[in-house]
């Protein structure tokens, strides 16, 4: 890189790669940090994996992250649909994965039992 116009047109590149990955679809996140897998969290994200793929539902991505800092509440998943706010399950077993991704995955219904803090009625 020698000129501003080669920092931005690198800058536009790996804009356009990030947006390939968060882009038009559903986002699962499963809480993977040592307090998540100590939890349950490897079995919680092969729940998840089969179930999207048993559903053949190609525009939900699935993810990982580390602690954030709530082990008390693990196994933690998220779900983020697109212009939607984030909601945060709580305590999910594998057994609770078929309805979340059915009820808000699928047909966009917060499952309230298991989501952690207040959702707007």
């Amino acid at each position: 890189m020698k000129t501003i116009e080669d920092l931005k047109r690198l800058r536009e590149q790996l804009k356009n790669k990030n947006n390939l990955r968060h882009d038009g679809g559903t986002q699962v996140i499963v809480g993977m940090g040592t307090c998540g897998i100590a939890a349950g969290a490897r079995q919680v994200m092969t729940a998840v994996l089969e179930e999207v793929a048993k559903r053949k539902l190609e525009d939900v991505k699935v993810w990982q992250t580390g602690c954030i800092g709530m082990c008390e509440q693990e196994v933690l998943l998220d779900v983020v649909r697109p212009g939607e706010p984030r909601i945060t399950y709580g305590r999910v077993t594998p057994a609770d994965v078929p309805k979340i991704i059915a009820e808000h995955v699928v047909n966009g219904r917060i499952v309230a039992e298991l989501a952690i803090g207040k959702i707007a009625e």
